[in-house]
């Protein structure tokens, strides 16, 4: 296998060769480094490359190989950490260049566990400013490239991300989602991403600023990457505010479960704000029909979303403020955003009103297993398309093109998103399916038919 394949190649098989002594974790980080170093410039996937830390990391897991009796699932396989997480040591900018010499003393929980499951840190990826937008341009850096085509975003605010693991500059990506930050960016890059159920990702140690509408998850490859990670960084730190049972059993064996009969429902539409275009639809009508193929039964139906807007857009707003950068540091449609931040009366009213709204929806799938929706409402924008638009102008096009993404941020459910082909621009195009409370595993046995059924995994961008 040459180092092109090897960069490509999942991660779950690459922690398979590193504990057959076929390839070490340092022959792995090298390779990645070297890429890192090559295409990097053109795609603004990593703010930040901890090189030195990863070699000395990659030559003692080296040197573990020749006596260790156990290893950790992933051990030895390289991993990018989003710069909205903390990794102790290691600058933290959050998209925003006046951070950029803040150094935390302290790992994330979710950094922690990848450091536990036995991954090397490759460095910090790219991130919208704060989170904020389905686009990476943040002021001070280079914008995130989408490697299918440069001309196109990479996705945010986890589009440093997703780049790194659509070019082969990692093998796998730590990403966070709070209204579509991993499943857009997966979607924009023909990866798979995995928004899990609240709860089953800490949130240690600083705890969640916005109302539980906030996870952390994987960006990969396969079905069975992202779902090997999760079961990885899922689990119980002491004194989170909510979580859930570790899964039984583990996610990585629900890849290899059938399932069928299921209850299914989708649509193209997300009212109120609008109906998906035809490339969209294509990808959805695409996966029912495969869907009903395999023993389902499918039915045109969704959710009303319109009382989700007005509070979820106060909630947002209340993250830039909770934020504590000053104004003048801030992007325009955030100095926007923070302009028009309500009380503390009024955000407890918009998350009691989220709470409300989100009990009518997860009440919809009493009658439906899965929901199968477009993860956006159109093709990726190109790099810079909407820079000329005012802050609510930008605000309002950023809304209707990612309205199938936050609902199952407020309720909490679980949604991955997959690819399933490519686009009339030759970009890929993806769907998501949203599942009942804490029912990542039917969404994964899922996932994992539609994969068998139409691989994805020999296709490449061609950078």
């Amino acid at each position: 296998m040459n180092e092109t394949d090897l960069a490509f190649t999942p991660a779950v098989e690459l922690a398979r060769l590193i504990r057959h002594r076929e390839v070490s974790p340092l022959e792995l980080v090298e390779i990645y480094l070297q890429r890192i170093e090559r295409l990097n410039p053109q795609l603004g996937s990593y703010f930040t490359v901890t090189a030195e830390l990863a070699i000395a990391d990659a030559q003692a897991k080296t040197e573990m190989l020749a006596t260790a009796a156990e290893l950790p699932p992933f051990f030895g396989v390289p991993i990018s950490i989003k710069d909205l997480n903390t990794v102790a040591g290691v600058p933290c900018t959050y998209g925003n260049p006046a951070l950029l010499n803040n150094i935390p003393n302290y790992d994330d929980g979710v950094v922690t566990r990848i450091k536990q499951a036995g991954f090397i840190i490759l460095g910090k990826t790219a991130t919208s400013e704060i989170g904020s937008f389905p686009y990476t341009e943040p002021t001070g850096f280079p914008p995130s490239r989408n490697p299918w085509n440069l001309e196109y975003t990479s996705g945010g605010s986890s589009g440093g991300a997703a780049a790194a693991v659509a070019a082969g500059l990692c093998a796998i990506a730590q990403g966070s989602d709070g209204g579509g930050s991993i499943r857009g960016p997966a979607a924009c890059c023909g990866l798979v991403g995995i928004k899990p159920s609240r709860g089953r990702v800490t949130k240690a140690p600083v705890g969640d600023r916005l109302g539980g509408i906030a996870v952390n998850g994987p960006i990969a490859r396969t079905v069975a990457d992202a779902a090997a990670m999760l079961d990885a960084i899922s689990g119980y730190f002491t004194g989170d505010p909510y979580w859930l049972p570790d899964p039984e059993p583990s996610f990585l064996a629900s890849t290899q479960a059938k399932v069928s009969g299921l209850r299914i429902a989708f649509s193209t539409q997300i009212l109120p704000l609008g109906t998906a275009d035809a490339n969209c639809q294509q990808g959805v009508w695409q996966t029912v029909q495969l869907l009903e193929q395999l023993g389902n039964t499918v039915t045109e139906a969704c959710p009303d979303f319109s009382g989700l807007v007005e509070p979820f857009q106060m909630v947002w707003q209340a993250g830039v403020a909770a934020s504590g950068l000053p104004v003048e540091a801030l992007q325009p449609v955030n100095r926007w955003l923070l302009a028009r931040t309500g009380s503390v009366a009024e955000y407890l009213r918009a998350l009691s009103q989220l709470q409300i709204v989100s009990r009518q929806i997860v009440a919809f799938f009493e009658n439906f297993d899965v929901l199968v929706l477009p993860v956006y409402l159109h093709s990726p924008i190109r790099v810079g398309e909407w820079a000329a638009l005012s802050p609510e102008e930008t605000f309002q096009n950023i809304m209707r093109w990612v309205a199938p993404c936050p609902p199952a941020n407020a309720t909490g459910q679980p949604a991955i998103a997959l690819p399933v082909g490519f686009d009339s621009h030759g970009l890929p195009m993806s769907v998501q399916l949203v599942g009942k409370p804490a029912a990542e595993a039917t969404l994964i046995s899922l996932a994992a038919q539609i994969e068998a059924a139409k691989p994805w995994i020999q296709h490449r961008p061609a950078l």
